[in-house]
């Protein structure tokens, strides 16, 4: 189409004074305009190039691909606005009317036998009773189980499941599924999860939904296979660059797996954001008894999906926004999304904490030690409780803060070094209220927390406070 004035892209000139001729630009021009030069520039010494410019779109590559300064620049008195494609371009035609939600629909499914399943599998029927039949990964200990249940199970659905080349391959092939708005997965850990952040900051900035698992395994570098917890700094704060916001969901148990999966879900499309399941190595390996749901959903397709029909010809996903002001508008579009997550998103599980003045907190495998702590620390008389964050970002503080003003001690239980606490501090903070002491106990390198270690540490501290 026609561009209007001011939007025209400027063609090249050449500054004949500092061309030395390299040829760069001539291996740059798709369109054969710049030729190697004929005759010598008399200031210089120098055979310049050629411009024939018939054929010449102003993509400006020969400029980018320039060495000299000023060499070739954009044609003098050229008027061009930097915008946007979208902006540029205009609406792609469609004839079709504009399309709406297809909603998912709930298949009923008849009462079964509890599974004996662990961590990765019952996440990965997690993911299919929650209609996802695209799943793409790259296998990494000690998430590789998840992938491998589906390699072998999505064939027989109709659905796909790709190893693809690397974790960055992976999450970029995440971004084109996502974007014809069907939902989809990855199984991965710690390191693998590192290498798909510019990729999840890509997904965020487009507003598309997709789960990612992250088993966590002992670090930094490569590590061990061990249980860790120290990627909830990625997870809650580094996810890529820029203004970067997901759920995080943190399972305790594989039951738990299997239905904050499903949740996951429901929750990536529910904001158009991606969402972080964060598992232990433990929690990945570890078999326990999972009850199904009695439905499963067969999935829909958003309105804003680029699906590759008519009905959504005119859509467009990207994450690209040029203009400063533009991109500031956009950001706070996103901070508005997260306000909501932070709002209605926030989940924990208490435990024994009614009448608590002395509270655990822990997620994931540490949780289930602290859990049995609170069961020795009530048998002898101690009024312990434990508060597990479902949801470590937003971190759940409006159920923390009901507590508080019972609290005389809160001990933090985690298999990182202090990253669990860190959320729970900058909470606390932006909540502005006045919190009990903190204490901790933290194992790094895959050593997890020992229920008896909790509770002695909770009986030393209750017996130095008596004798003050």
């Amino acid at each position: 189409m026609p561009s209007s004035p001011g939007n025209e892209r400027p063609k090249p000139f050449v500054f004949a004074e500092y061309c030395k001729g390299c040829g760069r630009c001539v291996g740059a021009c798709a369109k054969d305009c710049i030729h190697a030069g004929t005759e010598i520039n008399a200031l210089t010494g120098l055979v310049p190039i050629e411009l024939h410019l018939d054929n010449c779109n102003g993509c400006g590559l020969c400029i980018a691909a320039c060495p000299e300064p000023f060499g070739l620049q954009p044609a003098p008195g050229a008027d061009f606005d930097l915008q946007d494609p979208e902006k540029m371009f205009g609406a792609r035609p469609s004839t079709a009317q504009k399309p709406t939600d297809i909603p998912a629909v709930r298949v009923p499914l008849p009462p079964m036998e509890p599974l004996v399943v662990k961590g990765t599998y019952a996440s990965a029927l997690g993911a299919l009773l929650a209609g996802c039949r695209h799943v793409y990964g790259y296998p990494i200990t000690p998430s590789t189980e998840g992938a491998e249940l589906m390699a072998k199970l999505l064939p027989k659905l109709d659905g796909v499941f790709l190893q693809a080349v690397s974790e960055v391959a992976t999450v970029n092939i995440m971004y084109g599924a996502s974007g014809a708005g069907v939902p989809c997965m990855t199984f991965t850990s710690s390191p693998g999860f590192s290498l798909m952040l510019e990729g999840v900051s890509y997904m965020i900035g487009a507003e598309l939904p997709g789960v990612f698992v992250n088993i966590m395994r002992g670090g930094p570098g490569l590590g061990n296979i061990g249980p860790e917890q120290a990627d909830v700094k990625l997870a809650c704060r580094g996810l890529g660059h820029g203004n970067t916001h997901a759920l995080v969901l943190c399972p305790a148990t594989p039951q738990e797996m299997l239905d904050l999966t499903i949740l996951a879900f429901e929750l990536t499309f529910k904001y158009r954001n991606p969402v972080v399941l964060l598992g232990d190595g433990y929690l990945g390996q570890i078999t326990g008894k999972v009850s199904l749901p009695d439905h499963m959903l067969q999935p829909g397709l958003p309105s804003w999906a680029v699906f590759g029909d008519a009905a959504h010809r005119g859509n467009v996903i990207n994450s690209i926004v040029l203009g400063e002001r533009d991109l500031e508008v956009h950001n706070e579009h996103l901070n508005a999304k997260y306000a909501r997550m932070a709002a209605e998103e926030q989940r924990a599980a208490l435990y024994e904490c009614a009448d608590a003045d002395t509270l655990l907190i822990a997620c994931n495998t540490p949780a289930q030690m602290a859990k049995g702590a609170v069961r020795a620390l009530r048998h002898q008389g101690v009024k312990a409780g434990l508060f597990r964050p479902i949801t470590l970002w937003p971190f759940p503080i409006d159920a923390l803060k009901a507590l508080l003003p019972q609290l005389k001690r809160i001990m933090v239980v985690e298999a990182s070094p202090g990253q669990i606490e860190d959320e729970l501090r900058l909470a606390l903070s932006y909540a502005d209220v006045a919190t009990p002491k903190i204490e901790h106990i933290r194992h790094m390198g895959g050593v997890l927390p020992q229920t008896n270690e909790i509770v002695e540490r909770v009986l030393a501290g209750r017996a130095q406070e008596a004798q003050r």
